[in-house]
């Protein structure tokens, strides 16, 4: 996707001998796409939504995760909590409206069941009569849910990790930015015709700048920067930007004002991270861009692309976000047109697994990461 951290010095580890890439069934069959739905959509913590978004009671989203609707609800407590969008009579999908406000309950259009915002059963016309029924018997189903870095997590599987353990050492390098203080300023969606899986790798590195990006590389050389360690949860870098550019923007001029506190030495830099398996910072000294991804089909990743400022900076009375928007989405409309592109050329019966090179090792990590996810229990 955007041209973040891989072809530059700090290699942590280099493919060995003969490494190349994944064959085309990663990226096309519909049996593997299940087998990732099954072995990562639904054991890990997921980013659903902005916790921003959800700010007064009974306002919720519904999310969709590895085809499960889930709706995502602040409670008349002021907790946010995630239930299955389904009614515990027949089954019926409740809501369908995308994000809304809801008055105190939640009623299946069907019977009219009806269920308070935490998702106990309150009404069930015509049950009266129903041997052994109770209506404590029957609560939504719930989801784990959780906040962290100004997002909502929901997670499907009963046991796991927890949130803070899943995140590692990546909510340490994004902790100086600290995300759950800002604010969205802009929001763009994309809808790339492409597996999702080429969208993290393309953001992991940026031999392709130079072709693909050239006011990106006019800015912060493709080189420059390091590589952090790839882990099961997380996938970092970092880029140096050039002498005299203060950020990524069309002019290479700050937009908003600095980070407060952020240390000196990432002044100059740009940072970019993956929260496996579905959010991406590009993390600026003034700004920052956060992607949410939903892998929608084998060849179909949607994105929900943010700009995010801090709070007293959005409230300026002249401030515009426009230089970073114009920047970041130009740049983010050539990356999902080359990821629409190898998606393409992956799913001709010419293609075969290519060569990677001394520097793209951090493909190669996340390659076998994801095929170790596949292959678990």
């Amino acid at each position: 996707m955007t041209s973040s951290g891989q072809g530059r010095r700090g290699t942590t580890r280099g493919p060995t001998e003969g490494a190349r890439t994944l064959p085309a069934r990663y990226y096309r069959d519909p049996e593997i796409f299940e087998r990732e739905n099954a072995r990562i959509q639904r054991r890990r913590w997921i980013a659903a939504c902005p916790a921003e978004e959800l700010a007064g009671v009974g306002d919720y989203q519904l999310v969709k995760v590895a085809g499960d609707s889930l709706i995502v609800v602040r409670d008349g407590g002021g907790a946010i909590r995630a239930h299955h969008n389904v009614c515990r009579h027949r089954g019926t999908r409740m809501l369908g409206a995308d994000r809304g406000r809801l008055s105190g309950s939640i009623q299946c259009p069907y019977h009219a069941w009806t269920y308070g915002l935490d998702g106990a059963l309150r009404r069930a016309p015509h049950m009266d009569g129903a041997d052994g029924f109770c209506v404590d018997d029957y609560p939504l189903v719930g989801a784990d849910c959780a906040t962290w870095g100004g997002m909502v997590w929901v997670r499907l599987a009963p046991r796991g990790q927890s949130l803070d353990e899943q995140l590692g050492k990546a909510a340490e390098r994004l902790a100086p930015w600290d995300p759950a203080a800002m604010g969205t300023a802009h929001t763009e969606r994309y809808d790339v015709r492409a597996n999702w899986k080429l969208v993290i790798q393309n953001f992991s590195e940026c031999l392709h700048c130079p072709v693909i990006h050239p006011q990106l590389q006019r800015f912060s050389h493709y080189l420059s920067g390091d590589n952090f360690p790839v882990t099961a949860s997380a996938i970092g870098s970092t880029m140096e930007l050039g002498e005299g550019v203060e950020t990524l923007s069309t002019d290479g001029r700050l937009v908003g004002t600095r980070i407060p506190g952020l240390p000196e030495r990432l002044r100059r830099k740009v940072g970019y991270e993956i929260l496996l398996p579905n959010l991406m910072f590009c993390l600026h000294p003034d700004y920052v861009v956060r992607y949410i991804l939903r892998a929608v089909a084998p060849g179909r990743t949607r994105i929900r692309c943010d700009w995010l400022f801090r709070r007293e900076v959005l409230g300026g009375p002249d401030f515009s976000p426009g230089r970073a928007v114009d920047f970041w989405h130009l740049t983010n409309q050539q990356d999902w047109k080359v990821c629409e592109l190898s998606q393409q050329g992956i799913g001709s019966s010419a293609y075969r697994p290519g060569p990677y090179s001394a520097r793209e090792d951090q493909l190669w990590q996340i390659d076998h990461l994801l095929k170790d996810l596949l292959s678990s229990p």
